[in-house]
């Protein structure tokens, strides 16, 4: 097959997963706290063909010696840009943002294979009952919210009000005059690169995160104890999306661009090859 339609396909297959990266972060605009995913590209492998057997023979030469041919390109990484949303104020006491970047809640997923602690910045939180007389704080798809013990945070009832301080000190006030008081469990992540998406707007570690040789302390800290005072938090208001729509169009846009000129090369290598069997 011609070497041109090999280093098109390949490239072609690798910008479809750039699109996808770009069309789940347009599809997310309106996620609470949702972060974007950047995606970045590098070199295939390639051969290098040199002009002369001796290096002697390309004294004075102005270009780079040899001929470097490639096999296309492929998608490097997809990393999460962890820049600031915008403030939305709700006026809803279980309604939290965070005001500082890279500090997410943690939260206990219950799925296929067992429980897990994932990570969110969604801090639209609701209360579930457990019994008459108690109740737990969860996320908007049900699950728990942990505080700095990983513990589910369940409270006694009746509540008369909720207040949230800056440093993310959950206090349930009772009717009686009494006051249930929480730590909520916030990490701050320092390598975002480690982190995978999990669904339902969680983050989480890769399956095989044993195989990586990184420490869990290296990628994220529990922010416990006197590291709490880095917590900035905003009861009654909701972090948007940084996702920006004009950003993510003309990336498209670009993309799209790049799929049609990969797509006219191999276009070009066939009538290429056609031309060459025709000779007779």
């Amino acid at each position: 097959m011609n070497r041109t339609m090999i280093t098109a396909t390949n490239t072609l297959t690798q910008l479809q997963k750039q699109m996808d990266i770009v069309s789940h972060n347009m599809a997310n605009i309106d996620t609470t706290g949702f972060k974007r995913r950047e995606a970045s590209f590098t070199d295939l492998l390639f051969q290098q063909f040199n002009n002369q057997r001796n290096a002697n023979a390309e004294v004075n030469r102005l270009t780079p010696n040899g001929i470097r041919q490639g096999v296309g390109a492929k998608l490097a990484q997809s990393q999460i840009v962890m820049t600031q949303g915008s403030i939305k104020q709700t006026d809803r006491p279980l309604d939290l943002a965070f005001t500082g970047e890279g500090q997410y809640f943690r939260v206990l997923e219950q799925g296929e294979n067992g429980t897990n602690v994932r990570y969110t910045r969604d801090g639209a939180f609701y209360i579930t009952p457990l019994s008459a007389d108690e109740v737990m704080l969860v996320t908007g798809k049900g699950y728990p919210v942990l505080d700095e013990n990983n513990n589910p945070i369940t409270i006694r009832v009746p509540v008369k009000e909720y207040q949230v301080t800056e440093n993310g000190r959950f206090i349930a006030m009772m009717e009686n005059g009494t006051t249930s008081e929480f730590n909520l469990g916030v990490v701050l992540v320092k390598k975002p690169q480690f982190l995978e998406q999990k669904g339902d707007n969680l983050l989480g570690l890769p399956e095989n995160f044993a195989d990586l040789n990184v420490a869990e302390n290296e990628i994220l800290t529990e922010l416990n104890g006197p590291l709490r005072e880095q917590i900035t938090m905003q009861q009654r208001a909701l972090e948007q999306s940084n996702v920006e729509m004009s950003k993510e169009m003309t990336e498209l846009m670009n993309l799209q661009r790049s799929y049609q000129f990969q797509s006219r090369s191999i276009s070009i290598a066939d009538q290429m090859m056609g031309l060459v069997n025709g000779i007779r």
